[in-house]
């Protein structure tokens, strides 16, 4: 059988032509057909490799202009400890002037001296408000108005408040998932409504959620806990569409298991399965996890992940969330099939702990029965 790619050849066979072309057109004619394919090829690479050298060039021109952290006012929730505290740490040795707001005043005093060891000039400040941001609109809305008076407009805000619940769905209490709704979720929505109104006035402005890596997978034991994270996304996905034109980009960032304060009170209640699953991406340093946060905000990104799993975890939850640049859009494109192979394996690998886990119990369960 002949090649399909020779059937121009064969047509002049047939037609009794051949016998008027000379040999070296009809030899020619015979060996292009042949490579037909492979040029086709390298013209389709050559376009891939054209288009995608393109997006590399035009990126930069459509991506946000990066935040400059020196002298800038930057107010962070949740800043008295851990994760927060870091990114202020982060940001006043840029140069910043910080707020923290925070719930217990003396943590705050205590974290505004160590902050304070970092300073890049004479002429930073730290500003602490002790204020409860999941609890009355108007109260938080006065806080942002006396940390503008004294520092100047809000230049990045860091929703950082946050509480963590790690229980099977039956023991959690039903007030936790209400409390855990308005510190978490409401805790981010009251500081963002404050700072908004100025930051259009303005014209420039970051915000900020640390959510978790939680908030992008539903993992056993936090059934609380996911959904406030969870809710994040929803809103700062529809904020960045709406505060975009104003030049302000949202940063949604996703942690890991971080090692703060918040992580050691969690793991004393945590279920085992939830402890296996978790170990299974390691435990991060709050300073590197703020790293990653302040540059990701700087530049405007949307999304903000730490480490291998955190990048593929935000590139398979993408969806229809907004993308700082179109070589970020592409990465996620060409990645997006190998990651979901990638994630079945995990997902079956959570399952089977749980099995395993639910079967120990069981076997305990009918020893303790015999024995009594």
């Amino acid at each position: 059988m002949c090649s399909p790619w020779l059937w121009p050849l064969q047509l002049l066979q047939e037609e009794g032509l051949n016998s008027v072309l000379p040999d070296w057109l009809c030899q020619f004619i015979h060996s292009w057909w042949f490579l037909l394919p492979l040029v086709m090829l390298l013209v389709v690479a050559a376009f891939i490799v054209a288009f995608v050298l393109l997006l590399y060039m035009v990126s930069p021109l459509i991506s946000p202009r990066p935040l400059k952290l020196n002298g800038a006012h930057v107010v962070v929730t949740g800043g008295s400890s851990g994760i927060g505290k870091c990114i202020a740490i982060e940001c006043y040795k840029q140069g910043a002037f910080i707020t923290l707001v925070a719930r217990d005043e003396s943590k705050l005093l205590q974290a505004k001296k160590e902050i304070e060891k970092h300073a890049n000039n004479d002429k930073q400040v730290v500003l602490c408000i002790s204020v409860d941001v999941s609890k009355d609109y108007n109260q938080v809305e006065d806080v942002i108005k006396q940390a503008q008076e004294k520092l100047g407009p809000v230049d990045m805000l860091v929703n950082c408040a946050g509480i963590t619940v790690a229980a099977k769905f039956e023991e959690v209490k039903v007030d936790c998932f209400k409390r855990l709704m308005e510190v978490n979720y409401l805790g981010s929505v009251y500081p963002t409504r404050a700072v908004i109104p100025t930051m259009k006035e303005r014209r420039m402005g970051r915000i900020v959620f640390v959510s978790s890596q939680a908030g992008q997978l539903g993992l056993f034991g936090y059934t609380a806990y996911s959904p406030s994270k969870f809710a994040l996304r929803g809103l700062a996905e529809s904020l960045q569409m709406e505060i975009k034109p104003y030049n302000i980009y949202v940063t949604v960032a996703y942690p890991p298991d971080t090692d703060t304060p918040g992580l050691a009170e969690e793991n004393k209640t945590k279920p085992l399965e939830t402890k296996l699953i978790s170990e299974t991406s390691g435990l991060c340093q709050p300073e590197q996890v703020a790293k990653v946060i302040v540059k990701d905000a700087v530049q405007g990104n949307f999304n903000s992940s730490v480490g291998a799993d955190g990048y593929m975890l935000s590139a398979l939850t993408c969806g229809m969330s907004p993308v700082t640049s179109i070589t970020e859009g592409l990465q996620q494109i060409v990645t997006m099939g190998l990651f979901r192979t990638i994630a079945l394996f995990y997902l079956g690998s959570f399952d089977s702990i749980v099995r395993r886990c639910m079967m120990q119990r069981e076997q305990l369960k009918k020893k303790t029965d015999k024995t009594e």
